[in-house]
């Protein structure tokens, strides 16, 4: 994968196929001591210890459609590239958590890719979901949750194209805001 938009839309589709009904994409740029962190964490049905130990080896997956999962290896790989941990860990019944952190001004460090693009098509496509992205550079915060956004379009609905202009205008000022154009 090219950019770190796409790992992040990879395992937030993991969160998805979880059953997950909440799911957090929680950012943290620390430029003055050299740390990038994404953290997803979701209340999907979670995994046990020997899944979770599993999770790294491109060639096992949970899923029947196909024979490998590379979303969680490509992850890690991104991150040791760039000198950075990556962790995982999960209980059943309990949801899954993920930390990738990365060495922020590291050569090998994956672009942003487009985060608002990646955003809206979590948004968009499953709507049931409740969404928090929060995104912090030094002190600009910019945060984002569907569940308020659903309370205040009420009967509209969050994928009506108002609320999704909506949407991706809140989207593209706040990702701005904290330095990420797209």
């Amino acid at each position: 994968m090219e950019d770190l938009s796409l790992h992040i839309l990879d395992i937030v589709e993991n969160s998805i196929a979880a059953q997950a009904k909440r799911i957090e994409i929680i950012v943290q740029e620390e430029v003055e001591r050299g740390l990038l962190s994404i953290e997803i964490k979701d209340d999907g049905v979670g995994m046990a210890q020997e899944a979770v130990e599993k999770t790294l080896d491109p060639f096992f997956t949970s899923r029947t459609t196909r024979r490998v999962g590379l979303g969680i290896p490509l992850f890690a790989q991104a991150t040791q590239e760039s000198q950075g941990t990556f962790h995982i860990e999960s209980q059943p019944g309990k949801g899954t958590r993920v930390l990738a952190t990365f060495q922020y001004s590291h050569i090998d460090r994956k672009p942003w890719g487009k985060m608002v693009d990646t955003l809206l098509t979590l948004i968009i496509g499953n709507p049931q979901i409740d969404f928090f992205y929060s995104h912090q550079r030094g002190e600009i915060e910019y945060s984002f949750a569907t569940k308020k956004i659903k309370a205040e379009w009420g009967e509209e609905g969050i994928t009506s194209l108002k609320a999704l202009h909506f949407i991706q205008k809140d989207l593209e000022e706040g990702l701005k805001k904290v330095g990420i154009e797209g």
